[in-house]
């Protein structure tokens, strides 16, 4: 019997993980099964769980990829790299310019999933932990939360803002912001089968917007 190479398990494991993507993209992640993944790779269920033992060891290793794929920390690092060379009101507006162009890409894919995975950890943790175990890396909102903190109080230190709140509840009101954003747009244009007559409203690029402007108030930059 040939001996089977690594690039041939992670051949298949790819097969695997795009077959399970484009069926998070069409169902409820809380409802894909093992079986859907069987329909969609055309492999046997043996070759299915030759390398995966169920669909919470696939969905760890599709968001394992995803995060790896759509990262926007270089991003990040590029903006607050000028934080010294541009006004915090500008760099405030490419930041979200940056999250406005990846969260409308990503509407319908990661952004999606992962707004789908926060809703089945409220009826199943224990699904979403174990998912989520073999990911220890910082994610994209987490960097970014890191990053921005430590911008503002180096432009607070240096009197380059005025902030009118302290640097928890600006940055606690970005993420709660951020979060209601995200899931508005999501609802109305991933779930909604009537139209809602504000839907042209609830777009990543028009929220976020309005989410720059709030922020550049309430660190002195109206």
């Amino acid at each position: 019997m040939p001996k089977v190479t690594e690039e041939y398990i992670q051949n298949k494991k790819n097969k695997i993980i795009d077959a399970a993507y484009i069926v998070c993209l069409r169902k409820t992640v809380s409802i894909v099964t093992m079986q859907d993944i069987i329909n969609e790779t055309g492999l046997s269920q043996g070759g299915i769980y030759r390398f995966y033992k169920d669909i919470d060891d696939i969905l760890s290793d599709m968001l394992l990829y995803l995060r790896k794929k759509e990262n926007i920390k270089e991003n990040v690092d590029a903006i607050l790299s000028r934080a010294n060379a541009l006004p915090p009101k500008e760099i405030i507006n490419q930041i979200f310019e940056m999250l406005a162009d990846f969260m409308t890409r990503e509407l319908t894919g990661i952004e999606k999933i992962d707004f789908e995975l926060s809703v089945l950890a409220m009826n199943h943790p224990e699904r979403v932990d174990k998912i989520l175990a073999r990911i220890s890396d910082m994610g994209n909102m987490e960097y970014l939360t890191v990053r921005t903190m430590e911008y503002f109080a180096e432009q607070a230190k240096a009197g380059r803002i005025h902030p009118r709140v302290e640097a928890e509840e600006l940055l606690s009101f970005i993420s709660s912001a951020y979060t209601g954003i995200q899931t508005i747009c999501i609802v109305n244009n991933c779930y909604q089968h009537e139209r809602n007559p504000l839907t042209a409203y609830y777009q990543p690029d028009i929220q976020l917007k309005t989410l720059a402007k709030t922020v550049n108030y309430l660190i002195g930059e109206d």
